[in-house]
């Protein structure tokens, strides 16, 4: 059978970072699925990054996902015994990172190993991911945002550190980070909102309860809402503070996006974009979002995409020319993990 337009493009990417051993590749093509899959919005933003840099994006998503998906689907993903799941992947991981892949370990775990070996990642980023990733099996609520901060550190500020070496950077690494770290954490923050019903379904809450306390909410209101369909004002105004909150997180992670790599820069700017668009949804909707979840339509997905994507294609362009008159590229850091 020919291989569909999926495949071929997932082949050219494959091809384009080097990666020949058929495991790997399989590894890989696991990850990339899981990203178009669940991740929409950052899997069409990684479209306008370079084919040989979408491969390590996708293995970084695809192993977070499926680590997520275990504490979210406990008798799913975690097979009715999802502490003992986690457990074992992290073993699996701990192993892959040391270069001494486990039998029978997940295709996730193959593909981010060899992303974190290729890009020398620090590995303690991975085990701040895996300390918040068992945070969700034993924590339901945060009484403040600094409690609320140590598992977002884990959960998604680590994502951010962890993807910088795949964009590359125009400055030292240690200057752009604080940035890349904070747009994980408006990117998580902007989940958080959108997804507040599901995640009382599941009896979590992402929102500091302390500054929901401020507007008169407690649990008790957020699922009386959500079971009922009725909104409260209270809600509503303690859903409108965190989400100008966020806003403002974005607008101090913005100055990172310069200092990325010319080729990287539309892939983030889109998703930031995208990202922040699902706020003016939450607002465009009075904040009344408890019993539905908003979404950014596709048109204006393809609205915020296609500019991007000349500015990719001219980026790219540019580096190819730089690279056949022999101009050096920008100096990509290595971060200080394994092999650094």
């Amino acid at each position: 059978m020919p291989a569909t337009a999926t495949e071929r493009a997932g082949r050219a990417e494959l091809d384009a970072a080097g990666l020949t051993d058929p495991e790997l590749r399989a590894a890989y093509t696991a990850c990339r699925a899981l990203h178009a899959e669940h991740g929409r919005t950052y899997y069409l933003a990684t479209r306008l990054l370079p084919p040989e840099r979408r491969v390590d994006i996708h293995a970084l998503y695809g192993f977070a996902r499926y680590a997520d998906e275990i504490v979210d689907d406990p008798d799913g993903a975690g097979g009715g015994r999802p502490r003992i799941r986690l457990d074992e992947l992290d073993a699996q991981l701990t192993a892959a990172l040391d270069g001494a892949s486990l039998a029978g370990s997940r295709p996730e775990v193959l593909a981010v190993a060899e992303t974190a070996r290729r890009h020398a990642l620090d590995p303690s980023l991975f085990r701040d991911f895996m300390t918040s990733m068992r945070m969700d099996l034993t924590v339901d609520g945060y009484a403040t945002d600094a409690d609320l901060a140590v598992y977002v550190h884990g959960s998604a500020a680590v994502i951010g550190l962890q993807t910088l070496p795949v964009l590359g950077t125009v400055v030292p690494r240690a200057e752009a980070e604080p940035h890349a770290a904070l747009l994980g954490v408006a990117f998580q923050m902007t989940n958080f909102l959108r997804d507040v019903g599901e995640d009382l379904d599941r009896g979590r809450v992402y929102l500091p309860a302390d500054e929901l306390a401020a507007f008169g909410v407690d649990r008790e209101l957020l699922i009386w809402s959500r079971r009922t369909g009725r909104s409260d004002r209270r809600v509503r105004r303690a859903l409108a503070h965190l989400v100008a909150r966020t806003r403002a997180t974005y607008r101090r992670a913005d100055p990172g996006i310069p200092m990325l790599e010319p080729v990287s820069r539309a892939c983030v700017g889109t998703a930031r974009t995208l990202y922040a668009g699902i706020l003016d949804e939450i607002a465009d909707a009075g904040y009344d979002i408890l019993h539905r979840r908003v979404a950014v339509p596709n048109r204006r997905r393809a609205a915020v995409a296609l500019p991007g994507l000349g500015r990719a294609v001219l980026s790219r362009g540019l580096e190819l020319a730089r690279e056949r008159s022999g101009l050096r590229a920008p100096v990509r850091t290595p971060s200080p993990g394994r092999g650094a």
